[in-house]
């Protein structure tokens, strides 16, 4: 177990590590974008409508039940309604970046637990998925 004196130096360097992230420009745009779609009703309104209708449709599949042409013609209009919406699209923009550098930073630290060091470069070689899987 990790001593409660490393684990204050684990918190302070993660809290630096969030800071880092938190002053980068392309995080304060995607925040911004993030901002702007909470402020707007109309994008949030559409965005629920497709969760919503997606669900719904993702539930009926998973009974085995038949989509009809009408819902899929419905849920990809509101789905095209919601892209066409330079909110709500900056708003799926900043998601989908956020994510990524989410990705990045849980990789990094379970590659660090993996490998018992700081990964390098080479250790995230898309040919190669680790040791133990039987391809090497």
């Amino acid at each position: 177990m990790i001593s409660t004196t490393e684990d204050t130096i684990i918190l302070q360097k993660t809290r630096e590590l969030c800071e880092t992230i938190v002053q980068q420009p392309e995080f304060q745009e995607i925040r911004g974008r993030i901002d702007a779609f909470m402020a707007n009703e109309e994008a949030k309104s559409q965005y629920q409508r497709v969760i919503e209708k997606g669900e719904s449709l993702q539930q009926k599949q998973q009974m085995g039940l038949p989509l009809s042409n009408d819902e899929i013609t419905e849920f990809e209009g509101h789905r095209e309604t919601l892209v066409n919406n330079p909110v709500a699209k900056g708003f799926l923009d900043a998601q989908n970046q956020m994510q990524k550098v989410q990705e990045s930073v849980g990789q990094y630290v379970a590659k660090t637990f993996e490998l018992g060091r700081i990964p390098s470069a080479e250790d995230f070689d898309s040919g190669s998925c680790g040791s133990g899987c039987g391809c090497h």
